[in-house]
């Protein structure tokens, strides 16, 4: 038997094509040829189970093996293996209908999983790497010869007589000088076990040393000597092939920190299991998230029939939910993706939905069975949950019944629980509910007090993730808005109709307004005179809420950059009821009127933090030389 011919792709420019563009994604072609072994053995299994064939199956295994000297990688199976017809059938004629069309296509092509997707090519991912392929390989049908078929790298191929006697095929790769650096044990057990850890056929490469037992020595003590066994790379059943009836919390744990090994343990984890109107399976874990929003995204590795593809799963999972980790596993997305596959295919696009309803699902699941657990753990699970409030309308619709706020006293309420406790206090004269917030307790810890003094209460919004929060809770809340709790004095806050009578003249106004103007030499700062409460501070420096906003949001990188070019301004809000002030007046000194405004002003800065470098040195002399 020898056959020669040309391989029907109908253009000379497929090798160069391949080898040239696809180079950055060379180690695929492993993937592509472990997987089309694992393929024929389960397609003979599968044959052997419907009475199709009745041979001995043998054990069902894959092997990658390599020669440094000969510089060659062989992957072999004892699958279904191919009679001569079947090679030029599956391996000849690639389903390019012209070279014109293939170029056109090729054009709109991102990378190379994309390429080798949408034109079939899985098996010619080998010339990624060789210059030369060798298929040796025997049917499992009754009287088949073995074949052998060879390539070049050209559009040419030979077809002889084969020296493979057992059923099954070899794919040996002569690997380009330009790709030696995969005939190595290091680089492929690398690959194999990035893309098949998990696949559902043993994978063999090579051998390992293990200790086994070996009797005992002089003194009693065990002894082990080392034996070479063989090296199977893979899990063959994960635990997201299994039902969660088969499992324990300790396998869940167990296989997280085979997937993450240097991670702390989830807060808790959902097994997905869907057959319709898509197959999915999978487990994804809640992680602790550091409150400082630093985090990896690419944890979720999805798979397809346990063949790892890839850990960029943005399309499939919902943006809010790649803080978490685990895997997905989903026949229905090709072996081979693309990020504009992903992002028109319709099926990707009810995996997103599905998981989104499981996570809020869950997460419903775990406030309602055990309130108390949820408010434990909502310090680390509030990033997700709020994180998906803001950008997912569906989830929102679940989410608004387990969503927290929590409060400078450390109490938890959902949003119609808070609503409640304040809407009696803190509703303004013109029916709107106003909550206040702090985003940093400690520096802002006098307003906190004035405010509480008043009988508000004071949300605590310190997440990476609460100016977006508290945006958007005043979409979603009727009749609402919040307010940082320095945004203004606490009288005024909450706009009553009650307000405290000026002890000051018109003119003593007018006076007092000009001393604390002439003090203030500092840009950006305006002096505003009210009659506030006595007991409130003789002066508060401000910022506009809804500028103050717009600078954090810039500072976040949240598309207000205009506002974030904008100098400062700041509101000086002098209380014309406070005896210092009173003293102020009385005072005949026009120096000591200006250092008593100074130093009133210093201390508004210092509460706020604004007081700094050579004007807080001027503050403390101050202050020694006034004691």
């Amino acid at each position: 038997m020898q056959e020669k011919g040309t391989i029907s792709i109908h253009t000379e420019n497929i090798f160069p094509i391949i080898k040239k563009f696809l180079y950055s994604d060379n180690e695929i072609f492993l993937r592509e040829l472990v997987s089309n072994a694992v393929d024929a053995t389960q397609k003979i299994k599968r044959l052997s189970s419907l009475g199709q064939y009745n041979g001995d199956l043998g054990q069902l295994q894959v092997e990658v093996s390599f020669d440094e000297n000969a510089k060659t990688i062989t992957i072999s199976d004892n699958g279904l293996g191919m009679t001569a017809d079947e090679i030029k059938k599956y391996i000849n004629q690639i389903a390019f209908s012209g070279a014109t069309e293939f170029m056109e296509k090729f054009k709109e092509a991102k990378d190379a999983n994309e390429i080798i997707g949408r034109f079939g090519l899985g098996f010619y991912s080998a010339f990624m790497v060789a210059d030369q392929v060798e298929i040796q390989t025997l049917s499992y049908q009754e009287g088949a010869e073995p074949a052998r078929w060879i390539c070049d790298g050209s559009t040419e191929f030979e077809i002889t007589e084969g020296n493979r006697t057992t059923r099954g095929t070899d794919v040996i790769l002569h690997v380009n000088k330009e790709s030696e650096e995969f005939v190595s044990q290091h680089k492929l057990q690398e690959i194999l076990d990035k893309y098949a850890k998990f696949l559902p056929v043993p994978i063999k490469f090579g051998t390992k040393t293990e200790q086994e037992p070996d009797g005992e020595d002089e003194e009693g003590k065990p002894k082990y000597q080392s034996i070479e066994v063989d090296n199977f790379i893979n899990d063959t059943h994960p635990i997201w092939t299994k039902s969660p009836s088969e499992l324990k919390d300790e396998d869940y744990l167990n296989f997280y920190k085979e997937l993450y090994p240097f991670s702390e343990d989830p807060l808790f984890w959902i097994h997905l299991n869907v057959d319709y109107p898509f197959n999915l399976t999978g487990v994804l874990y809640f992680p602790k998230v550091k409150n400082d929003f630093d985090f990896q995204k690419n944890k979720i590795k999805l798979f397809s029939r346990q063949v790892f593809i890839t850990d960029e799963v943005k399309d499939i999972v919902p943006e809010f939910l790649m803080l978490l980790h685990g895997v997905i596993d989903s026949p229905d997305i090709p072996l081979n993706v693309s990020r504009s596959f992903l992002q028109a295919d319709s099926n990707v696009k009810k995996i997103n939905t599905y998981i989104t309803k499981k996570v809020a699902d869950k997460l419903s699941e775990l406030f309602k069975a055990d309130r108390k657990a949820y408010e434990e753990k909502w310090p680390d699970i509030g990033l997700f949950v709020k994180y998906g409030f803001i950008s997912d309308d569906k989830f929102y619709e679940k989410a608004k019944d387990f969503t927290l706020l929590t409060n400078t006293a450390k109490e938890t309420f959902t949003l119609n629980e808070y609503k409640e406790k304040v809407e009696g206090s803190q509703t303004d004269k013109d029916g709107q509910l106003v909550y206040i917030y702090t985003n940093e307790p400690a520096k802002q810890d006098a307003f906190i007090q004035s405010a509480n003094k008043k009988g508000y209460d004071v949300l605590l919004m310190n997440s990476p993730i609460d100016n977006h929060f508290i945006s958007h809770l005043e979409q979603k809340l009727e009749k609402t808005s919040l307010k940082r709790v320095d945004a203004d004095v606490a009288d005024k806050l909450i706009k009553k109709d009650e307000a405290p009578e000026t002890v000051l003249t018109e003119e003593q106004s007018t006076q007092v307004k000009s001393i604390f103007e002439k003090a203030i030499t500092k840009p950006g700062f305006k002096v505003e005179l009210e009659s506030l409460n006595p007991e409130e501070l003789p002066v508060t420096v401000t910022m506009d809420e809804f500028m103050r906003r717009m600078k954090d949001m810039a500072a976040m990188g949240g598309g207000m950059g205009f506002y974030g070019s904008l100098p400062d301004n700041y509101k000086v809000v002098v209380n014309g009821n406070h005896k210092l002030i009173s003293r102020l007046i009385q005072t005949d000194n026009e120096a000591k009127q200006t250092q008593l405004a100074k130093q009133a002003f210093d201390l508004a800065l210092l509460s706020q933090g604004l007081l700094t470098g050579a004007e807080l040195t001027e503050f403390v002399n101050r202050s020694v030389n006034l004691i």
